[in-house]
């Protein structure tokens, strides 16, 4: 008897997931076909973020899910995180960067390293997405070397003073807070860098949309003035967090290998579609547009086969 492959899932991915997890995967998959994928080709045309969808995000515990139940969070695992993202892709990078950011780039940096006010300020909101937060780390001259960033923190009798650019910021037109790294040492010297959780209502604060952009139309971005293989490895990768055990080598290779696949498959999804892979209400476009901006941001592709090629043979060659 011919194999069969319930919904194309080859190597039975399912059976490797706890029923939360299944039901958690399957819940945001619903919300996305009925409340994303109806709009987002309107949204990506019309370069907006769908803000109406905010809420929602929150209701269904999106933001900051592996994070405990103290602070507003839903507290599952962080299979159930990447499920989570893996579902939002499917609808459009720009929702996903929304989330992720907010969760993993703010919420997780304040309540792992902020203080005990700081989490009590600012997690509850964030959780429920009635406030927004960005993570300013980018600078117009300065990506994936943040070591030579120019943004500067000087303590003050009052506090600190922060001086500088960030670029390439999601959700930085509309954030209630910033996450925002700044040198506090000498330049060049990456122990001197601090992160510092700054309201975008305090003085001297200003975000501009960033304009034409071809990628990522659907995702607020701003600059701040102060899929089988690749599930199977990064259900690895998630289980390997829970227990602990994951380094960043690990994270390079899944975010390199996944990211490639991924934007090969778009590319070849517009082609296979022939003229009307062009157009908006066909998501390969969008997508294969959407995963140009994946390819460079945390970690470009080239500086994760550094990583990996200094891991393999013990040679440095950044």
């Amino acid at each position: 008897m011919a194999a069969r492959f319930e919904g194309l899932d080859f190597y039975d991915i399912d059976s490797l997931l706890s029923e939360e997890e299944r039901m958690v995967r399957d819940t945001i998959r619903e919300w996305v076909e009925d409340r994303v994928v109806p709009i987002i080709g309107d949204a990506y045309v019309e370069r907006r973020f769908p803000t109406e969808l905010i809420p929602e995000i929150g209701e269904l515990g999106m933001l900051g899910a592996n994070l405990p139940a103290e602070y507003g969070c839903a507290e599952l695992n962080n299979v159930c995180y990447g499920l989570i993202m893996q579902e939002l892709e499917r609808g459009d990078s720009g929702v996903r960067s929304f989330v992720s950011v907010q969760g993993a780039l703010v919420m997780y940096p304040i309540y792992a390293f902020g203080s005990e006010e700081q989490r009590q300020e600012w997690l509850p909101g964030l959780a429920s997405g009635e406030k927004i937060g960005c993570f300013g780390l980018t600078e117009p001259d300065y990506g994936s070397n943040p070591a030579g960033m120019i943004t500067r923190a000087r303590e003050t009798a009052d506090g600190w003073v922060l001086n500088g650019t960030k670029m390439w910021i999601t959700n930085g037109s509309m954030a209630d807070v910033a996450v925002v790294w700044a040198q506090t040492g000498e330049a060049g010297d990456s122990r001197g860098i601090r992160g510092f959780v700054v309201p975008t209502d305090a003085p001297g604060f200003s975000a501009r949309d960033q304009k034409g952009k071809l990628s990522l139309l659907a995702s607020d971005t701003s600059e701040l003035v102060l899929i089988t293989q690749g599930q199977l490895l990064c259900l690895r990768l998630g289980r390997l967090k829970d227990e602990g055990k994951m380094t960043p080598q690990q994270v390079s290779l899944a975010k390199r290998a996944n990211v490639d696949m991924a934007c090969d498959i778009a590319r070849e999804a517009r082609r296979l579609l022939g003229a009307n892979g062009i157009l908006a209400e066909y998501a390969s476009m969008r997508h294969m547009a959407n995963l140009e901006s994946v390819y460079t941001y945390e970690g470009t592709h080239d500086v994760h086969s550094l990583i990996l090629g200094q891991t393999v043979t013990g040679v440095s060659a950044f």
